[in-house]
């Protein structure tokens, strides 16, 4: 059972399963599905959305489908299917023998749709698109009548088989539901059911030229495989009475939709369409960035599944919309790298360290421990020599108050080694700038203690000059400046809140030789700087690292202030 599958985590749609099941409503079934279209790649909002459907299938011992709506060829490709199904094989849930496609009941909704036709309950409509907009009306004024709508059943019958054998040119026709153009919901205005689109199909191929809408689709779809529980998100709630319609017209299964708030996060878009935007345009260098919202991005970050399903079952299940931190996603991703990463040392911006009292020639091997959330990790050596380098923000050749990290005439300590003590400062003769320090080293604090009892403030990571590992490292902030991006100024959109230094590429990183063979994907804790994942780009010869998330962890904070409102 996965943490989004805690049955102490309730909310409102495991109440309304849990009564279904009291009452045998659907024989003791449950049954859901999570419906993607394959018209691009997963983001945290669909994460949230496996997570609830297949957790909530886990938790009553049901069975959760994987579906794709490919009910539109121009949008869709196979790219898109194979991603999402990587994706949520990651995510930790498995559809077994249940991978199904809107495609696979063509036929079915075609049939479907032809008896609606018999039953006067839908006819072929030849306005043109602009048209049809129109004729729909406005939400404080009620359509009107296409001059088409009273065609005669078998005038309706034959132009649809037309449609179908492909006599007619894109848009040329439209098959419309026969409902109420006065409805208040404009859903319920005559809404179209099918269109002509002369498109391959990644599945069928062009056996089809006319393709179902989503609306005609998706509720059909949910019956034909016997969906006891079809979860949406708020949005479709308004569409509901017309997925009831057709599904009371033509007197099938009827399974129970229910919509929940769709989630929404700071410094994040979740539309598809802007996030197609993004990719194209060039803004981030493909689906998977490490500062895309998406599930590969993510995933491509370092971010785990299980820091994702906690994340998903944190937020909970609620009926109105409301916006989620970032904050909080990253403490998730904390919590479970901190007992799981190993801990490692690396340089980001490393300064040339000399201890002029240790032997030239000594390389020491010391024993750093993996893990100390989880000593079953173990430990590892890590090579100590005269030359070693340290952060360049260790060191302040001027140090404010409080400043305990390397000073001229301060000692520090060094992680797993020795006390050493600054003796002098190099600066290059034309910058200025410090380029080298000269120390010295109490050989009596091996391991990082003092026999004598003194203390000092300091502790600072490192690594050997003659063994560290060169790396490049990417240092990623928000991708949007404005926690909102849609906040924006007249005349702008959403793009102009593109945060232009979303990405810092360090090049002359170091790092300990342990991590010499460290596969794509996994993942470590530098030591004092953060969560750490190697990056896809490495090769032989090259590490590339994309920085998870900082160590610093400010919700934890938040919610301690909230939870004693203080201020």
């Amino acid at each position: 059972m996965t943490s989004n599958d805690s049955p102490t985590s309730s909310h409102f749609i495991r109440r309304i399963i849990a009564e279904d099941l009291e009452t045998n409503k659907y024989d003791g079934r449950v049954v859901t599905r999570f419906p993607p279209e394959p018209n691009g790649y997963l983001h945290i909002g669909h994460a949230k959305s496996i997570c609830l459907n297949f957790g909530l299938a886990s938790q009553y011992g049901g069975l959760c489908n994987l579906r794709f709506d490919d009910t539109n060829p121009t949008k869709e490709e196979v790219e898109y299917v194979e991603a999402i199904k990587a994706d949520v094989r990651w995510l930790g849930f498995d559809w077994e023998d249940r991978l199904f496609y809107a495609s696979d009941y063509f036929e079915e909704l075609y049939q479907y749709a032809v008896q609606l036709i018999k039953d006067g309950k839908a006819y072929v409509d030849s306005l043109s698109a602009e048209e049809i907009k129109e004729y729909r009306g406005t939400l404080t004024e009620p359509g009107k009548e296409s001059p088409y709508r009273n065609r005669s059943t078998g005038e309706n019958l034959d132009l649809f088989e037309r449609m179908r054998r492909g006599e007619f040119e894109d848009g040329t026709h439209v098959l419309r539901a026969r409902i109420d153009m006065a409805s208040g919901n404009l859903n319920m205005r005559d809404p179209v059911m099918y269109r002509i689109l002369h498109a391959e199909h990644h599945r069928t191929g062009d056996n089809w030229c006319i393709y179902p809408m989503y609306d005609w689709a998706h509720g059909l779809c949910d019956s034909i495989e016997g969906i006891t529980h079809s979860i949406c998100t708020l949005e479709f709630e308004d569409h509901r009475p017309l997925y009831d319609w057709f599904l009371d017209q033509l007197n099938v299964y009827h399974p129970q939709q229910i919509e929940f708030a769709r989630l929404n996060l700071t410094h994040t878009v979740m539309s598809k369409r802007k996030l197609i935007r993004l990719v194209q345009e060039g803004h981030v260098s493909g689906w998977d960035d490490p500062r895309m919202p998406t599930i590969s991005g993510f995933r491509r970050r370092g971010y785990t599944p299980e820091s994702i399903r906690d994340f998903s079952d944190r937020i909970g299940v609620a009926r109105k919309d409301s916006v989620v931190d970032m904050k909080l996603l990253e403490y998730c991703i904390r919590e479970h790298l901190n007992k799981s990463a190993s801990r490692v040392m690396g340089v980001l911006r490393p300064l040339r360290l000399i201890i002029d009292n240790y032997p030239e020639n000594k390389v020491e091997e010391l024993e750093a421990v993996n893990n100390p959330e989880d000593r079953a990790m173990g430990t590892r050596m890590v090579p100590f020599s005269r030359v070693l380098y340290i952060e360049r923000e260790d060191f302040r050749e001027q140090p404010p108050k409080k400043w305990f990290r390397l000073a001229p005439g301060r000692e520090v300590r060094l992680r797993y080694g020795y006390y050493v003590t600054c003796t002098d400062v190099v600066k290059d003769e034309n910058t200025g700038e410090v380029i080298e320090l000269h120390c010295t080293y109490d050989p009596a604090t091996r391991g990082g203690w003092s026999p004598d009892g003194r203390k000092v403030r300091g502790t600072l990571h490192w690594v050997s000059a003659a063994d560290a590992l060169e790396a490049e490292v990417r240092v990623y902030d928000h991708l949007f400046l404005n926690p909102d991006p849609e906040e924006v100024g007249e005349g702008d959109d959403f793009r102009s809140n593109l945060n232009s230094n979303s990405l810092e590429i360090l090049n002359s990183c170091r790092v300990e030789p342990s991590l010499a063979e460290a596969p794509s994907g996994s993942r470590y804790q530098f030591e004092r700087l953060g969560y750490f994942c190697v990056d896809s780009d490495s090769s032989d010869g090259k590490l590339v690292f994309n920085r998870t998330v900082t160590l610093r962890d400010t919700w934890a904070k938040i919610e301690k202030k909230e939870k004693s409102g203080g201020s």
